[in-house]
């Protein structure tokens, strides 16, 4: 004990002594953990320089009066576990905590991942078809804390799963993206029937952990197949637990049949036997081995990609007594983070990413505050590479966001006074930014939340300066920037684009009740490529009453062409069920380019693109 209390006398030695005296602590991928932080001796990972500047905001050292930053000399630090940022890390607005690059060094990069080093070239497995075996590769999945490495992402927007219909790279208008239509859709026996897929034609086995992904109006479910059973020319699927249950049994959404311009579509995904174009890649859930179609110059020795490893790169976290306060995060990239939910439940949407964990259709309609609801739902949030908590004046500036498989960046609860500058969001497999309450669990989802205190909401946040691009890339119902139950949000001056379904949410509920939501703007922003494969979509898309509101100065492109959408219900601007309350004004966009869905009666709609065609 005398030992290590004597060790940690000496480390608060050296840092009086050292790096106290500019307020900077140094980190390198060259660095030692054991060092002092220093230029000269710098640490090796985020993890301990926070620790050392815990250190010093807790012994109250006079040096760090005008803040602390943290140097990160440029290069990929590999995280081997989720960084964590505490009340005890907090700073003051005269003495914030600053993370950034050392200047003149390069790019600091965050990952989640590790590199997959060790291919050879060639395969005879025969499930894989016969004329692309001399270019697959293929690789033993690392051994990570004593398991093989499951890997259901891997150089996310590059390289995909391989899937019964080519969707890794659509163009713009979907000409070169495939599906097929559902044949039917069987409540009752909670089964879907397709065309019969070819390599089932010879009666060949059912691939393990095969997949089905179902086109479901506004959002997509993924479902792990279990039997399929071949009727000639058509097959009837059915589906594990916990999916089949919940997809069969919720009303909304559901796949269309005899929709307006079709049936919905579907494709099957995760099978040997699916690999026919370059990018594509399979992983043997029994042996672990991975499999990559790779393009004909390619050599995977030299450019090995990566997989990512965590689900979360970073959680700032406080609580409702002690919040996390004053960090900054400048031009940090965020990169490689895991979502493998559906390799173990499915996953079933509501709307927006958010997974039902139980739904169902009412026998006799009616919640109190709604008498015509007619179904219940309770849902999950998804999971986020970087998630703040009970926290204010935290501030990410410049940083780079990519390679995410759900969720880039989520304000989550109460956070508040904060704001997201300059960002740059793409190749995120969910929502890039989300923010606010969405509330979950046991909460039914219809249900206004109205919390006991004010600051339970997330508050006066700003998002400016952004650009997201090609997001949703994994849950094609995500959006762009998606809010909740939020107050004083400001989203001004971003660029939205490439997206599956909405470009810009806000609001929660379906609700026309007051519920806190209220002076939120949405304000000179640009959008455009939305609503590429789904539709009831916006550029623009609110919900629920939001008082003092603002849609303003927008420019806001036509909804993308979405190929197997079963109607035609995607808008400049949606104003879903209820919304209220907002003034929408001075929005360049196509003309007949607003959708309403029981609106109330505090809405205001001037000088936009809509009027003045009329």
């Amino acid at each position: 004990m005398m030992k290590t209390k004597r060790m940690m006398a000496t480390t608060v030695a050296l840092l009086l002594c050292t790096c106290l005296h500019a307020g900077d602590i140094f980190v390198s991928t060259r660095g030692d953990d054991r060092a002092d932080g220093t230029r000269q001796h710098p640490l090796k990972t985020l993890h301990q320089a926070l620790r050392q500047a815990r250190e010093l905001r807790r012994l109250d050292n006079p040096l760090t009066a005008g803040g602390i930053r943290i140097l990160m000399e440029g290069g990929t630090y590999w995280l081997d576990r989720p960084v964590m940022v505490r009340p005890e890390d907090s700073g003051t607005a005269a003495s914030p905590t600053v993370i950034m690059p050392l200047e003149g060094s390069g790019e600091v990069r965050l990952s989640g991942g590790i590199r997959l080093e060790g291919w050879t070239q060639g395969t005879d497995d025969e499930r894989i078809p016969a004329d692309v075996r001399p270019r697959v590769w293929t690789i033993d999945a690392p051994i990570i804390g004593g398991q093989r490495l499951q890997v259901r992402q891997m150089e996310l927007g590059r390289l995909c799963r391989a899937t019964q219909f080519n969707f890794s790279s659509p163009s713009a208008d979907g000409s070169n993206l495939r599906m097929e239509r559902i044949i039917s859709f069987d409540r009752l026996h909670r089964t879907i029937t397709i065309p019969t897929p070819a390599f089932l034609r010879d009666g060949a086995d059912v691939p393990p952990n095969l997949e089905m992904l179902v086109h479901q109006r506004w959002a997509t479910a993924i479902l792990r197949v279990k039997v399929m059973s071949v009727m000639g020319d058509s097959t009837v699927v059915s589906f594990h637990e916990p999916e089949s249950t919940l997809e069969f049994e919720h009303p909304w959404p559901q796949p269309v049949i005899g929709g307006e311009r079709g049936n919905s579509s579907f494709t099957l995904m995760n099978a040997p036997e699916l690999m026919d174009t370059a990018g594509e890649w399979y992983q043997d859930a029994t042996s672990g081995k991975i499999y990559l179609l790779a393009e004909a110059n390619a050599n995977l020795v030299k450019e090995p990609p990566v997989a990512p490893v965590l689900t979360r790169l970073l959680t700032v976290c406080g609580s409702a007594e002690r919040r996390v306060h004053d960090v900054r995060f400048e031009n940090i990239h965020f990169c490689h983070s895991a979502w493998t939910r559906p390799s173990h439940q499915g996953h079933v949407t509501l709307q927006g990413g958010f997974a039902i964990i139980d739904a169902y259709k009412l026998a006799v309609p009616g919640l109190p505050g709604k008498a015509e609801l007619e179904n219940q739902a309770w849902i999950e949030r998804p999971e986020a590479a970087v998630s703040v908590r009970y926290a204010y004046n935290m501030k990410f500036v410049g940083c780079r966001f990519s390679q995410l498989a759900a969720t880039g960046l989520d304000l989550e609860h109460c956070v508040r006074g904060s704001s997201v500058e300059r960002c740059r969001f793409n190749n995120i497999g969910g929502t890039a930014l989300l923010i606010g309450t969405f509330p979950d669990q046991g909460f039914e989802t219809h249900v206004p939340f109205k919390p006991l205190h004010a600051d339970e909401f997330c508050d006066h946040i700003a998002v400016s300066g952004n650009s997201v691009r090609h997001c949703t890339v994994e849950d094609w119902g995500c959006v762009g920037i998606g809010a909740g139950y939020v107050s004083n949000l400001s989203i001004v001056q971003n660029e939205v684009s490439d997206v599956n379904y909405s470009g810009i949410c806000v609001g929660w509920g379906w609700t026309r009740h007051r519920s806190g939501m209220k002076n939120n703007h949405i304000d000179g922003n640009h959008v455009h490529d939305y609503a590429r494969q789904l539709y009831d979509a916006g550029g623009v898309y609110t919900l629920s009453y939001q008082p003092g509101s603002t849609i303003r100065n927008n420019r806001i492109g036509r909804p993308a062409n979405a190929p197997y959408a079963t109607n035609e219900r995607a808008f400049c601007i949606y104003f879903d069920e209820a919304t209220d309350g907002f003034t929408v004004e001075n929005n360049e966009m196509d003309p007949q380019s607003i959708g309403w869905n029981k609106p109330g009666p505090h809405m205001k709609l001037r000088n936009n693109a809509e009027e003045k065609a009329r």
